[in-house]
């Protein structure tokens, strides 16, 4: 806000003393300083809820916004995805396809593998029990993968976590 726009909103006795040099006219030159900082934040304020633009440190709390906050080590790139898909993650969720979604957003890797029929020793499918098969390049980020599967997976579906090298020929 500029001083002029400041001195019309001061009460009449007080506009009618700036006057230039005057300790009031330096008070009014010091505030439009201070709003300038808070004005530059308005005047783009649309770009703090883009997570794509919005400020580095400010992508953790969009993150909270959409139940994103998560320990994401691959990346504050891999979070403004995160936060980005958080709708469609949210669509999905509790399936296979949702699981995978989250796992190739959070990482930016599309080879992960939902097995939901994962032999018992008897050789008949686990109920309620899926496999989940991750590349073997992804394996540092292991804590991340077990907290997004716990996280999407039901509640009564139990889990395997498996790193897999890539097939001989493969690439």
């Amino acid at each position: 806000m500029r001083s002029p726009d400041i001195q019309r909103l001061l009460p009449g006795v007080f506009q009618r003393t700036v006057q230039p040099g005057s300790p009031l006219t330096a008070l009014l030159e010091v505030m439009e300083v201070l709003h300038a900082p808070s004005e530059a934040v308005l005047a783009r304020l649309e770009s703090h809820f883009d997570p794509r633009r919005a400020p580095d440190r400010f992508v953790p709390f969009l993150a909270r916004w959409v139940g994103m906050d998560l320990p994401v080590t691959t990346g504050l790139g891999r979070l403004r995805e995160l936060v980005a898909a958080a709708v469609e993650i949210s669509r999905w969720r509790g399936t296979a396809r949702g699981l995978r979604l989250f796992l190739t957003t959070a990482t930016g890797r599309t080879d992960f593998q939902v097995d939901e029929s994962v032999p018992g020793p008897d050789g008949r499918p686990r109920p309620f029990h899926v496999r989940v098969r991750a590349p073997a390049e992804v394996a540092a980020h292991r804590l991340l993968l077990e907290r997004i599967i716990e996280r999407e997976k039901p509640a009564y579906v139990t889990y395997e976590l498996h790193f897999e090298q890539p097939a001989q020929g493969a690439g």
